[in-house]
């Protein structure tokens, strides 16, 4: 009840469907369609009956297990050609025999709009706090360039005075038909329309209507949706792989709600994170990242944070998290739902660890280039070392390269926190085979350009091999030295830890790879034997395979 209103919500839900045969009854992400509007009205705080008009018994079944009252119309009321007015009418008059009363103000509410709210309903029904309003209905506002048509005079006419670009335009609505709320001396066989008429502005999510099977879609995506929280940060140490990463995974959750939790002592990972435009949040310190977590409230947590303890991993399970770690040397990970290492190969005595490359996720920009032809000559040179460049590789490898008597182009992409790149760039700028660049988006252009790539034993790896580029590592470190997937069987040159290696050593290695085009044949071609550009897929099936069965576990 409103202010002394009796409300009643009348849903029609005949059982023919033309379009979608049995509609009103098929399971929609595993409950009948019509019980979403019977729960919402049912979850209303101010709803005082609901009633289930209908023609077709198992339609009345259900609409009763799910707690609704039933009318069973008459097959007069139940053609395709009746309109709704005289349905809730009757269905109306019926309930009030029954109750031995009436009700103040009736709400229509569709079967077809499932993902309205019950806070949506109740802010209908609260517009009557105003008596001048008889009628609410919700809509949807839109702003587009319309026509009409004139089928006498056959031809097409403007809805609009004047062309002006979208954000310009007069707001018009448009009836979503979720909810029709009418005071009930307005309730005719005829009509459900009074004289002072509100509008109540729905979400675009909200106002979907099942129509067609392409509505079924969208309505059974959003209703299957997750919140997913991504904890990752990036700076001059952790570097820019992990962001990158989770960037790219975020990009293919579009059907989800993804948000970002960022430490805010992190600023380059803010600043990534902003310029992709997706959603983030600020914590300084563990609490504070706790408490987001607890307001955000996700289904599944990312941490792709490095390292992790068991207390903080086994913190997020106990808030009812789904967790998934990626790269965790931590003990965190034995903890997780499931961590997947690329990198890092785990000894497997965890089943919740993935190892290898199928779970690698390459940036966009890497699924729609093309591979590496190799040709019989090497002209272009690329030096790609990420990170800080630990053991300044960049100019050892230029040095080693120049002294080979190689005249060709050599690229040089310097590192995003290389420490001397003004020093750098005085020294090279001058050299006319030598090309420096900073702060590239672009990677993949410069990687199928060259003919041949240094580059350490990083992330960076799975990009050249995607590519097909024949690649010389070496490793800027004992962790580098781990990373498996940079060997001769994936088509590169791995010449070990750096401070091992001489320049004189570089040079040499460099002049046989540089004058071998069988060798480099060979190498591009075991490169692109390797499927890189399902990483996505592989790792979101084995999420909801181990989602769903801790789901099942939990309920059982």
């Amino acid at each position: 009840m409103f202010n002394n209103n009796k409300i009643l919500v009348v849903i029609p839900a005949r059982g023919g469907s033309k379009r979608i045969l049995r509609k009103n009854i098929r399971l929609l992400a595993d409950k009948p369609l019509i019980s979403y509007a019977i729960n919402i009205a049912k979850s209303s705080k101010y709803v005082d009956d609901v009633v289930v008009s209908t023609e077709d018994a198992e339609t009345l079944a259900i609409a009763e297990k799910f707690g609704a009252s039933v009318i069973r119309r008459t097959p007069d009321l139940a053609g395709d050609k009746i309109p709704i007015d005289p349905v809730v009418y009757d269905a109306t008059v019926q309930k009030e025999k029954l109750a031995f009363d009436e009700y103040d103000i009736v709400v229509t509410l569709q079967p077809t709009s499932p993902l309205l709210k019950s806070e949506t309903l109740d802010k209908a029904i609260e517009r009557f706090e105003n008596f001048n309003i008889d009628t609410v209905i919700s809509v949807i506002g839109d702003k587009h360039l319309s026509w009409g048509y004139n089928e006498e005079e056959n031809r097409y006419f403007p809805l609009y005075s004047q062309r002006l670009n979208q954000q310009y335009l007069p707001k018009e609505y448009i009836e979503t038909g979720g909810i029709f709320a009418t005071r009930r001396g307005f309730l005719t066989p005829n009509s459900r329309m009074g004289n002072n008429i509100d509008l109540i502005e729905i979400s675009q999510e909200e106002s979907i209507d099942i129509a067609s099977y392409e509505d079924w879609w969208v309505a059974e995506r959003y209703l299957n949706k997750k919140k997913i929280a991504m904890i990752v940060n990036a700076d001059k140490d952790i570097g820019t792989g992990p962001i990158s990463r989770c960037i790219s995974l975020a990009s293919r959750l579009l059907s989800d709600d993804v948000l970002f939790l960022l430490d805010e002592n992190h600023k380059l990972g803010i600043d990534i994170v902003k310029s992709f435009n997706f959603p983030f949040k600020l914590y300084d310190g563990e609490n504070e990242l706790f408490e987001l977590l607890g307001k955000f409230n996700p289904q599944i947590v990312v941490n792709d944070i490095f390292e992790t303890t068991k207390e903080y991993v086994n913190r997020q399970k106990e808030m009812g998290f789904f967790v998934i770690n990626f790269e965790d040397i931590g003990s965190g990970s034995e903890e997780a739902d499931v961590v997947f290492d690329s990198l890092y190969e785990h000894d497997g005595s965890f089943g919740n660890v993935f190892s290898g490359y199928q779970y690698y996720v390459l940036r966009d920009e890497f699924y729609f280039q093309p591979t590496k032809i190799v040709g019989p000559d090497v002209n272009n040179v690329l030096l790609a070392f990420g990170g800080n460049d630990e053991n300044n590789l960049t100019e050892r490898v230029l040095e080693a390269v120049s002294a080979s008597g190689y005249a060709g182009r050599i690229d040089v992409i310097l590192p995003l926190n290389y420490p001397k790149k003004a020093e750098f760039i005085e020294k090279y700028e001058s050299n006319n085979n030598v090309q420096i660049f900073k702060n590239v988006r672009n990677i993949s252009e410069f990687m199928l350009r060259a003919d041949l790539v240094f580059s350490s034993a990083g992330r960076k790896m799975y990009e050249i091999c995607s590519v097909g580029t024949p690649c010389i590592c070496l490793c800027q470190n004992g962790r580098e030295q781990t990373h498996d997937f940079g060997s001769h069987k994936h088509g590169f040159i791995n010449m070990g830890l750096a401070e091992t290696v001489s320049n004189e050593d570089i040079t040499n290695q460099f002049k046989i790879v540089w004058q071998d085009f069988d060798l480099r044949q060979n190498m591009s071609l075991l490169m692109k034997s390797i499927d890189l550009k399902h990483g996505f897929e592989n790792i979101w099936s084995v999420v909801e395979q181990k989602y769903w069965a801790r789901q099942f576990e939990q309920s059982h």
